[in-house]
Order: structure tokens, then C-alpha cells, then sequence
């Protein structure tokens, strides 16, 4: 089974070679082809450390209250952030800075694994979200190295696909010491797959307890982007091609109510800042890039309070596009309101927990797949409203906007809907001592 699986993924990666190669040379995207085969130099571990992997920006952010929890119980303990992208490896840099060092994945190859393994000695292995590796797997478990799914999710989606494939991956999931899985269906899901069931356990979604914001930072967003004293904002998140339209037909109805209304448009992948910077311009709107703003040192939660520069903006322009990674959820704390994208257009939707959790009233299109139970607790709190399209959108909008207290009713019950769901950075860390067992830091 292992032999089939490395050619199909050799063949894979040949296949993507040429779209990588050309994004490198176009875009400068670098490809750690030397690190990812375990053929990088790094210093020899000095002690065994604790391995967390990270896939890109969401799932590091999702790890914040894990890793702080990791160095908090075990501050002996060395720790390593683990991505496969630039720019989650840019989030954990930044974030995690002082407290772990960072690393590229190994390309998924029995020598790669072998090696990154060797290099880094690990104590134990946490993947996030569902991050199943066959080789890696196995080469941790021949080593004798306990590993975690933490936060562990199915979509609809990948268990379909996993389905397929069922025999192979009751000996892959065999591998692992412990699920913590996000809810009851994960749970069942990754049963039903071949993870034995008394290995499983539902701790619930990490997402809904992240690490505080720095005290103030609401008002710092808004001299950094210029905004001025009492002007309404509201925050388009995470969205994809085909929903920036309806995002700015319901900006253009709802400034002709409210004509300082500002909109901070964060499309989920960065490459297409200038598809959809090309866009706001169309639609006769004046947009600005985030990083063109004057900036502080960006006020992330765990480097402590910013250090703001002397210079700030005018007011600023009716579209501002984000085009940085890592402070999405932080500039939820601006909006007066909140559309969370993925979800008009069907691609399972994103994380409405975040603005949720910053007592933000949350309105989300119907696809929430991959977010399902996020969109059940904030729709049953009464802290969220679904829209269908930009009418809708607008329209909810425009009610939200027009009345304060209805406002203000519906963020403090996202909030309280979000926060109820607390408990799962304990609930994991507590099944890390039970089963991974990392005496080595203690």
C-alpha cells in the first residue's frame, strides 16, 4: 500500500512541478525544495522538542492557545511549528516568535520523513485539523514517536474522498495515538474510516478560544487605517471570486444610507489582491491597499502592544483591501458588521467564530459545509443572520447599520454563543499528558 502511495504522490508532485516552477519564477515564490526533502542544514537538536504542523495561516492561528498552552504546562520543552506554506510559515514567524522556531513540512517521502524525524527528535507530533501523512505517519510511529490529530475535522467533502480509500486508511489512522476531534460527526466520521474508537475523543474546535487581543487594539486599527472617530465600517472576510460583486452592490446601497460607510474587503488568497483591487476600481469605487496605509508594528497578541509611527492617514478610502496575512481577525474588532465569505458562493464557507467572538453581528451566505456546526451556534445564539445574495446582504446591512441596540443585541450574542463553546485548548492539552507524555520538558 505504501509503495502504490509514493509513486501516485511522486507522480503528483511531477505534475505540480511546472505550475511551482512558474510561480517561482513569477511570483518569487520560494520552494524549499532542499528543507522539504530533510537535506536542509539545522543545528542537531539539542533535546527532544514538541512538534506541532500547522498546514497554512488557519490552522497556525488555530494553534495559538495550543502552543501557548504547550509552553505554559512544559516551559522546558523545545517547540517546533511545522507549515507547508509561505505564508503560514510568515504567521508562525511572527507569532510564535521566541516561543517555537519554525520548519517546512517534509514532502511526504519515506527518506524526507526519516530525516526531517532525525533532525528534529520530537518528543511527539500534534497535526492540526485532519493532516493525514502516510509515510510521516509511519516513520513516527517506527520511531516509536506518540502522535496527536488535534482539532480534527472531516468535511463532507474529504470524507467522501477518504471513503474511497478505506482500507488503506484504517492502517494509516492505526498510526496515531489520539484524535481530538471538533465534534460528535468528526468523531463518528473518523470511526467510521478505521481510527479505533476508544482512541477517539470529541474536545471540541480550538477556534473558538483564541488568544486575547491586546487591550485597545480596536482604536489602533482605526488610526491605522485612517479611519476617522465614530465612522461605520463593516468587513467582507474570507471571500472568494464571485462574491466580491455582491459585496460591493450591497456597499454601494448601503452608502447611499450612510455615506462615510467604509468596507474592508479581505479576499481569502492573496494572489488575487489585484483581480479583486482591478474590481473595486470597475465598480467606480476608490480602493486602497492595506499595507499602503501608514502602520504600526502590526498589534499581534502575542508580541505585546505595538509601537506606533507618527505619521497616520487622512481619512481614509470608501474600499480598503487587505492585503496582509495574520490580521484578519484582529480587524474584526473595527466592523460595526461582519460578512464571513466562502459561503454565497458553495465552497463550504469560513470561520464566523472569530468575528463571534469579538461581539460582532455575523452574516454569512448558505454554504457552510465546513463550518457547520460554527454557523449552528451563532444562528441558534441569535448572533448571526444567512443571506442568499447581495440584496439580501445589502439589505441586512442596511437594518444592522440603522439601528445601534439591534446592533449591539445581536454581537453580544454571538459572543456569548462563541465563548459557551470554550474549553477545548484544555481538553487537548490535558489527552497531550495523558497520551504523549512529554516528560522530557517537564
Amino acid at each position: 500500500m505504501y509503495a502504490v502511495y509514493t509513486a501516485a504522490f511522486a507522480a503528483a508532485l511531477t505534475g505540480y512541478a511546472p505550475v511551482a516552477v512558474a510561480r517561482r519564477l513569477a511570483s518569487g515564490v520560494p520552494l524549499h525544495l532542499r528543507e522539504r526533502l530533510g537535506l536542509g542544514r539545522h543545528e542537531p537538536a539539542a533535546a527532544p522538542c514538541g512538534w506541532i504542523h500547522a498546514v497554512s495561516v488557519g490552522e497556525a492561528i488555530a494553534a495559538a492557545p495550543l502552543v501557548e498552552g504547550l509552553r505554559r504546562t512544559w516551559p522546558g520543552l523545545p517547540l517546533v511549528v511545522s507549515t507547508v506554506t509561505e505564508t503560514g510559515a510568515r504567521v508562525v514567524r511572527e507569532r510564535f516568535g521566541g516561543v517555537a522556531r519554525h520548519r517546512y513540512l517534509p514532502l511526504d517521502f519515506p527518506g524526507a520523513a526519516r530525516r526531517v524525524i532525525a533532525s528534529l527528535e520530537p518528543a511527539f507530533f500534534i497535526g492540526m485539523e485532519t493532516e493525514l501523512w502516510p509515510n510521516l505517519l509511519r516513520a513516527l510511529a517506527a520511531r516509536g514517536v506518540p502522535t496527536m490529530i488535534a482539532n480534527g475535522r472531516l468535511s463532507d467533502r474529504s470524507f467522501r474522498r477518504y471513503r474511497l480509500v478505506r482500507s488503506a486508511m484504517r492502517r494509516v489512522l492505526g498510526h496515531v495515538t489520539v484524535f481530538a476531534m471538533q465534534s460528535d460527526e468528526d468523531a463518528r466520521r473518523v470511526i467510521a474510516l478505521g481510527a479505533p474508537a476508544e482512541r477517539v475523543v470529541v474536545t471540541g474546535n480550538l477556534k473558538h478560544e483564541p488568544l486575547p487581543d491586546p487591550a485597545g487594539v480596536a482604536d489602533l486599527w482605526h488610526r491605522l487605517l485612517g479611519l476617522a472617530p465614530g465612522q461605520p465600517v463593516w468587513i467582507a472576510g474570507s471571500t472568494h471570486r464571485g462574491e466580491e460583486e455582491a459585496v460591493l452592490d450591497a456597499h454601494r446601497q448601503a452608502r447611499a444610507e450612510h455615506p462615510g460607510l467604509a468596507l474592508v474587503l479581505a479576499p481569502r488568497h492573496p494572489e488575487r489582491v489585484g483581480e479583486v483591487m482591478g474590481l473595486v476600481r470597475s465598480r467606480g469605487f476608490l480602493p486602497v491597499r492595506r499595507s499602503e496605509l501608514p502602520q504600526a508594528a502590526s498589534p499581534r497578541s502575542s508580541n505585546g502592544p505595538p509601537v506606533e509611527r507618527a505619521t497616520l492617514a487622512p481619512l481614509a478610502p470608501t474600499v480598503i483591501v487587505l492585503d496582509t496575512v495574520g490580521e484578519l481577525a484582529q480587524l474584526y474588532s473595527i466592523g460595526d458588521v461582519v460578512f464571513v465569505g466562502g459561503s454565497l458562493v458553495p465552497l463550504g464557507g469560513h470561520n464566523m467564530l472569530e468575528p463571534a467572538l469579538r461581539g460582532k453581528p455575523v452574516l454569512f451566505g448558505p454554504h457552510t459545509s465546513n463550518f457547520r456546526e460554527a454557523a449552528a451556534i451563532v444562528l441558534a445564539g441569535a448572533g448571526g443572520q444567512v443571506v442568499s445574495d447581495a440584496d439580501e446582504l445589502a439589505t441586512e446591512l442596511k437594518r444592522l447599520l440603522d439601528d445601534p441596540a439591534r446592533r449591539a443585541l445581536m454581537g453580544g450574542a454571538a459572543r456569548a454563543a462563541a465563548a459557551s463553546r470554550h474549553g477545548a485548548a484544555r481538553a487537548t492539552l490535558d489527552l497531550v499528558a495523558r497520551y504523549l507524555r512529554p516528560d522530557v520538558g517537564a
